[in-house]
């Protein structure tokens, strides 16, 4: 297979996938290196690491997710690879605040061997956001176990005016990505919230990712994404645009409470996808999580239909097809403390579609095979441009 990229971006699958940052990785990269137009979509509400004393600080969107897309992005299509290790490295977090601040000036000064060997437009653009982020921040921020990458692009974001779309088109011209990724709100102070099946209240969204074990034997009810006012979020329009074109709209895999099912709460999504009349496209984890402990993919998928029908204007299901992992024992198996998810036929009232595959990673357990779901991927977008 040739690892050229296609001129034309209207010759090939136009594919849009709404995902976290990390769980959907060797997906990312097995379709970044076919001829297909990739966009991802991730969060606009973490809330944790780096990410929460940002946010914290300067109130700007939570770049994290974007960050990690990005550099999934770069490196599936074989481009600067001095940039994705770069915005992958962290300050060290056992420094005291002074040391953590030298740390991070040997970056911000182009000392490292990474920075000083790269090509000197792509280095002085780097350089220069990660002095914007520190003169933005001031000298009292704790840098420790700071992502690199997060000052970049936050320091990006500032020197354009707080707009994040134009701190990534500038990175993907940079780094020579084809790919898109954009955040599904422009919003900089969402907050996603839960309701325990016991009607407790979690909040914010790196809560709700890490569940006490009690918690999450209760279990999530629903789910909830405002903004500072209490209002829905508004769709980023780059995101709109993408779903217009698309050929095919994936959701997952990820964290299905925080990081897949809050995007059908951001205004206007539901309906674009409704009008692009594209296949929708579900994939399902391997492993159960934090937030889905004792729950089968069937289950996950009727919350999904039933917040989808909930938001869409014309009150409707999607007409929805789901990648659901095929487990070959006829007993409970576990990776780690999570395990795998079952998922059964649906009945003819399920609204949905199951495909049933054996899509975990040979060598990474609990995992996706990146190949075989783009395989999948691909062959569900080819009816759509039949």
């Amino acid at each position: 297979m040739s690892d050229e990229k296609p001129k034309d971006l209207r010759a090939v699958p136009r594919i849009v996938l709404f995902s976290g940052g990390t769980a959907c990785r060797a997906i990312n990269i097995a379709l970044s290196k076919r001829r297909v137009h990739l966009t991802r979509i991730v969060p606009a509400w973490d809330s944790g690491g780096s990410s929460k004393l940002i946010r914290a600080k300067l109130g700007v969107l939570s770049v994290g997710d974007v960050r990690q897309a990005l550099m999934t992005m770069a490196h599936g299509e074989r481009c600067s690879g001095d940039v994705v290790r770069i915005f992958n490295t962290r300050i060290s977090a056992s420094h005291a605040l002074k040391e953590a601040r030298q740390e991070f000036q040997f970056y911000a000064e182009g000392r490292h061997l990474l920075l000083e060997r790269m090509e000197p437009g792509l280095r002085g653009a780097i350089l220069n956001y990660l002095r914007t982020f520190a003169s933005a921040v001031g000298d009292d921020f704790d840098y420790r176990n700071g992502s690199i990458g997060n000052f970049i692009l936050t320091g990006a974001c500032i020197a354009h005016n707080g707009d994040i779309n134009t701190a990534i088109f500038v990175f993907r011209k940079l780094c020579g990505i084809d790919g898109n990724v954009w955040p599904s709100s422009l919003d900089n102070d969402l907050v996603l919230s839960c309701t325990l099946k016991n009607g407790e209240q979690r909040s914010p969204q790196d809560v709700v990712t890490k569940l006490s074990e009690a918690d999450a034997m209760i279990g999530i009810d629903e789910i909830r994404l405002t903004n500072e006012n209490g209002d829905q979020p508004s769709a980023n329009k780059a995101v709109i645009e993408a779903i217009q074109t698309a050929d095919l709209i994936a959701f997952g895999p990820g964290s299905f409470y925080t990081s897949i099912l809050p995007h059908l709460l951001v205004g206007e999504i539901v309906d674009a996808a409704e009008r692009a009349q594209c296949p929708v496209l579900m994939i399902g984890n391997i492993l159960q999580c934090r937030e889905t402990m004792g729950m089968t993919l069937n289950e996950i998928v009727t919350q999904f239909v039933g917040q989808w029908q909930r938001v869409s204007s014309s009150r409707t299901a999607p007409s929805l097809q789901v990648l659901a992992n095929r487990i070959l024992l006829p007993f409970e198996k576990a990776v780690g403390n999570y395990p795998y998810l079952v998922a059964h036929s649906p009945s003819q009232s399920g609204g949905y579609i199951l495909i049933n595959g054996e899509f975990e990673d040979a060598w990474a357990r609990g995992q996706h095979d990146g190949d075989l779901v783009a395989d999948q991927i691909l062959a569900l977008a080819s009816r759509r441009e039949t």
